[in-house]
């Protein structure tokens, strides 16, 4: 990747462009820093934090298409649902911060890397590389960063991995030695003004290692045959040992990322608009639901329009239909507009500037490490803990996440503004209430009890982590079931609209690479890839 010294850069070029520009002014100009400046620390890691979670990963974005829990109607209005990403973007700019961050933290430690800002450059640096080799395969990584060096090699993605779980334990051993030396530090914010997530110094060591194990289950198809990189025995390290490796112990330790009146909750500027018309829920969440009687699917979704003016109660959760993405949007309008189609709960999403009324949007959650304890377990990489006990942690946790209970009477809202009486007979008007629902929790449980140590247990544990994802989590969804084909995400259709409908299984790598790296990006492809930047080709990752 090409990285420059934009500071630099356009000093130079103003002082081309100046008349007269004289010898010394690039050395006395006070408004920039010099490359040997002191840089505040709680700025680069505002900077860090708030660039972290991309805008295709929150709520109701590419990223919830993608996994099937959203599906437009309407192209115009709310996108495409096809899966041709082409070029991705990078994770450079996170990297370049916390490299920077990296050397200020020992810079203003007096040469100490035993500093939280050091050890949280660490995360970053780690979390860049994983971001993009999840995309692309092989990246530059290394040599990245590199002023000096604006065509850096690549790495394979089996040594980023290795590097940035050598940088995610290095950051935790930092954070434990702190805490350790001053106990009170534990429950101390670690910094107020630049941290968004707000969350302590235990709060971070927990996510690190929780991060950690997201990322160590990621490898789950080349756990067996790398050796060097001991996913097995670093998974059941960071469990079974919370003196050495806290990791969540409720929800309570999320990163929730928070909405304001200036940051809007994403779908909240569709408010005086019919937009909810143009969106439906996905046929692949809702099915699952439907199926085991949810209690979350009755306040994220409401049942579609048809089913209910043809006689079922908005209770009936076999009225709860999803729209189904390999059909073409032109179709999709159509069935939407005859009320096939479940959509979105307009007063849970649209009717609030801070999302007030949603779940939280969790990035890196407990849920989810339940979830992955409970598969690593499942699969043998852990003993002296039980699948079935994390599996329910997670399930409870997430429904807990949405405020639900046991008994809890739940209001269903009409939810789309059309007055058509074949799906509106009585003409209510969007947002009004539609009817009632009782969360029955025992008979969900009972549904998906677990199965045991085996394929159908493993299959509930990825299915009911995908439920637990529903807008939360970034890319996550899409990436699990990537790896382990759960669920089975709909494919084939001419929406899909790839070669034969065929879901890709990477992002082509970044134009910039082909323009200015071009040796280094060639051979990357041709050793990954057998020389084109297909799409539709694995990686190491997930072959």
């Amino acid at each position: 990747m090409k990285f420059k010294n934009i500071a630099h850069v356009l000093l130079s070029i103003s002082c081309l462009m100046a008349i007269g520009c004289q010898k010394g002014e690039l050395d006395t100009n006070p408004n920039v820093a010099g490359v040997d400046g002191i840089i505040p620390r709680s700025l680069l890691l505002n900077n860090l934090t708030s660039t972290l979670i991309r805008t295709d990963e929150q709520p109701w974005a590419l990223s919830s298409v993608g996994a099937q829990y959203s599906v437009s109607n309407y192209q115009y209005y709310r996108f495409n649902n096809n899966y041709n990403y082409g070029n991705t973007s990078d994770s450079y700019d996170i990297l370049k911060y916390a490299i920077t961050l990296e050397q200020q933290s020992v810079k203003q430690a007096g040469g100490s890397s035993n500093n939280v800002y050091f050890a949280l450059s660490q995360f970053f640096k780690a979390y860049s590389g994983i971001w993009l080799t999840q995309r692309v395969g092989d990246i530059p990584f290394s040599q990245a960063g590199n002023l000096n060096n604006l065509t850096p090699g690549y790495d394979s993605q089996h040594d980023v991995y290795k590097s940035a779980l050598a940088m995610l334990d290095n950051a935790s051993t930092v954070m434990k030695n702190l805490i350790a030396a001053t106990p009170t530090l534990a429950a101390q914010k670690v910094d107020a003004g630049g941290d968004i997530f707000n969350l302590t110094y235990l709060q971070w060591q927990k996510l690190i290692n929780t991060y950690t194990l997201r990322t160590l289950i990621s490898l789950s198809k080349r756990a067996q045959d790398n050796g060097d990189l001991q996913v097995l025995q670093k998974f059941a390290a960071i469990v079974n040992n919370p003196t050495q490796y806290p990791i969540m112990t409720g929800n309570g330790d999320n990163m929730v990322y928070v909405y304001n009146a200036v940051n809007r909750y994403p779908i909240y500027t569709l408010l005086y608009n019919s937009y909810n018309n143009f969106s439906n829920i996905g046929s692949t969440y809702l099915s699952i639901g439907s199926q085991t009687k949810d209690p979350r699917i009755l306040v994220t979704s409401t049942p579609a329009p048809a089913q209910v003016t043809g006689g079922k109660a908005v209770s009936d959760f076999s009225a709860y239909v999803g729209s189904d993405i390999n059909l073409a949007q032109s179709v999709l309008l159509n069935n939407s507009n005859n009320g096939m189609y479940s959509f979105a709960n307009y007063n849970r999403y649209y009717v609030s500037q801070t999302g007030a009324n949603a779940e939280p949007f969790i990035f890196i959650g407990y849920p989810e490490m339940c979830f992955n304890i409970a598969e690593a377990v499942n699969r043998g990489w852990v003993t002296g803990q039980t699948a079935s006990s994390w599996y329910l942690k997670g399930i409870n946790a997430s429904l807990a996440n949405y405020g639900l209970t046991e008994g809890q009477v739940i209001t269903i809202n009409f939810p789309i503004g059309s007055t058509d009486v074949k799906i509106n007979p009585t003409g209510l008007k969007q947002g009004s209430a539609w009817g009632t629902a009782t969360v029955n929790i025992s008979e969900f449980l009972a549904k998906i009890n677990y199965a045991g140590d085996n394929n159908i247990g493993l299959n509930q544990i990825l299915t009911q982590k995908y439920m637990a994802m529903f807008n939360n989590s970034g890319w996550e969804a899409f990436y699990n079931y990537r790896r382990t084909g759960i669920p089975a995400l709909l494919s084939g259709g001419a929406g899909i609209g790839t070669a034969n409908g065929v879901l890709p299984r990477r992002w082509m790598y970044m134009a910039t690479e082909s323009a200015y790296n071009t040796q280094n990006f060639k051979k990357a492809i041709d050793t990954q890839l057998g020389g084109s930047d297909d799409p539709l080709k694995d990686t190491w990752l997930t072959k």
